[in-house]
């Protein structure tokens, strides 16, 4: 029997980011949304909607997928774990680690598989670098920048991500992809130093710009910087590591997030490919070569979730590992507030 799922939320989150992935693996059925409003989902109108969270919750789901505004992950996933249900929660996990961990700690209780949807693991450029920094042909790693930069001078109307709310703001947003990536490469940092600000001074009062350094001193010391803005309208690189024995440098952003908007689906042909124009160059001491870009795979995030609900495997994204990230982005907001380093 499919897995039977349910997702909360009917918006971009919902309808390009899960429910592609939900329609077109076999382990799956999508049955109901859940919505504030008694609306049918865009290119799901077949399927119900319910507006009584009670109800929803009562129906016959096995899992429920929570793409909610962060300020409401916490009580959704919490209601969700109570009722016996499994859960895919939305990055960023929730607003602050205690919060998280109330949640990995209820999970554990029940017996059920709570996962965070760190999909960009799954990037084709994310997967290439790790690629290279785990054959350790060019050494190891001294300096790594990872950027997640965009240009956008003006708030978009309703858009919760500049409310005033808990958890919104760029470093929630786009930041807990690139920390998430960071600590699935190196681990826990010795500590963070963070520099976060709002640059566009306009009438949303979120961050819309940081750069982290993420500090390590063992096994050998190494710099990590991440960086994401409003204002960059010649984005840098993507990605920039410096081995010992040469440099990676890798620009443009995965493809399968603009694949999905255009409802290209993920079980399309070709599905995750870049094209060899956007390839990263590799500098070493032995001359420069164009790497090909791994194929992007969100695919692999749900058919391991399915894995997990079904007992054939362990979570790739761990809710614990997830807790880190929340602890890293608590530590950024406390380094800027005071203007210090802060030891993990």
């Amino acid at each position: 029997m499919p897995i039977r799922v349910g997702i909360v939320g009917g918006g971009l989150s919902a309808q390009v980011f899960h429910a592609p992935f939900i329609t077109t693996n076999p382990a799956f059925t999508l049955v109901s949304f859940l919505r504030t409003r008694a609306e049918p989902v865009p290119h799901y109108e077949s399927l119900p909607v319910s507006t009584d969270e009670a109800a929803f919750l009562a129906s016959d789901l096995d899992l429920v997928i929570v793409t909610s505004p962060p300020s409401l992950h916490y009580a959704q996933a919490k209601a969700v774990l109570n009722a016996g249900k499994h859960v895919i929660v939305e990055k960023p996990f929730t607003v602050t680690s205690k919060e998280a961990e109330e949640l990995v700690k209820l999970a554990e209780e029940k017996g059920k598989v709570l996962a965070v949807y760190h999909n960009r693991r799954w990037d084709g450029d994310f997967l290439t670098v790790r690629k290279i920094v785990e054959e350790g042909k060019l050494g190891r790693v001294v300096e790594f920048e990872s950027r997640f930069e965009r240009y956008r001078n003006e708030v978009r109307e309703g858009a919760w991500k500049e409310q005033d709310l808990p958890g919104s703001g760029i470093l929630y947003d786009l930041g807990s992809h690139l920390i998430d990536q960071t600590l699935t490469l190196f681990g826990r940092p010795d500590s963070v130093t963070a520099h976060i600000h709002n640059l566009r001074q306009l009438s949303a009062v979120t961050d819309d710009a940081f750069t982290l350094h993420l500090h390590y001193t063992h096994p050998h010391p190494k710099l990590i910087t991440l960086k994401s803005t409003m204002l960059a309208k010649l984005p840098g690189p993507r990605f920039t590591v410096h081995f010992t024995h040469g440099t990676f440098v890798k620009s443009g952003l995965d493809v399968q997030e603009e694949q999905l908007r255009k409802r290209i689906t993920p079980d399309t042909k070709d599905f995750g490919m870049e094209s060899e124009s956007a390839y990263g160059t590799l500098y070493a001491v032995d001359g420069d070569r164009k790497v090909k870009t791994e194929a992007g795979e969100y695919r692999a995030f749900f058919a391991n979730v399915a894995a997990a609900i079904l007992g054939q495997g362990q979570l790739e994204v761990q809710p614990r590992q997830a807790v880190d990230v929340i602890k890293v982005i608590e530590m950024a907001k406390q380094s800027h507030k005071e203007g210090r380093t802060i030891p993990f």
